[in-house]
């Protein structure tokens, strides 16, 4: 049944096609939205068109930004000597927020999944292995622990080790909190395997 008419479904449909909203969410967003003043209304709208107009990837690193090299790329702080490679810039951001890291990355969006169809070639490795002619001392993979990353973290270091560049990979283990009955074998495996001395 149409409660509302055209114009305010279909902004509810539109919401509701983004990842993590449902359909009470999405009303709930356009409510909002439509209840708005005008000004910022256009001032979201804008935005989403000028972000998706003028948003790229970094030509070093492949990040999404609006310049040709990142900030964390152009940082003269930041040791280009060690990088790291996470699957997308959500996980670039999430290492950031530690501010623990003072390397420079590398976002493959995505990691080698044969059931997808996803290949290599279809991630940013080969603009990787160019990077990595570079002076680099140190490549960490920050992959996910799931097969699709584990894979995707064996390739690149078997790719990498010839060239003497030092590979690491990120431990994974038991969450902060979390109870170990639990959790399962493996991730109590690999929390052992990556334990620090005190």
């Amino acid at each position: 049944m149409d409660i509302y008419g055209g114009e305010v479904n279909k902004l509810i449909e539109e919401l509701g096609r983004l990842p993590g909203i449902g359909s009470k969410t999405a009303q709930r967003l356009a409510f909002h939205i439509i209840s708005m003043p005008e000004e910022r209304a256009k001032a979201l709208s804008d935005s989403i068109i000028m972000a998706k107009k003028n948003i790229k990837y970094c030509k070093n690193c492949y990040t999404i930004t609006d310049r040709e090299v990142c900030p964390i790329c152009s940082a003269p702080g930041r040791n280009h000597k060690v990088i790291m490679v996470v699957e997308n810039s959500r996980d670039l951001a999430a290492y950031e927020r530690t501010g623990q890291f003072d390397g420079v990355y590398h976002v493959l969006h995505g990691v080698i999944n044969p059931v997808l169809g996803i290949g290599p070639a279809d991630i940013k490795i080969a603009e990787l292995m160019v990077r990595l002619q570079e002076d680099v001392d140190e490549l960490i993979i920050a992959t996910g622990s799931g097969p699709e990353g584990e894979a995707t973290a064996m390739y690149i270091s078997k790719l990498v080790k010839p060239a003497g560049i030092k590979v690491s990979r990120i431990a994974s283990g038991v969450p902060v909190g979390g109870d170990l009955e639990c959790i399962d074998e493996v991730t109590l495996l690999r929390a052992l395997e990556g334990r620090v001395y005190l």
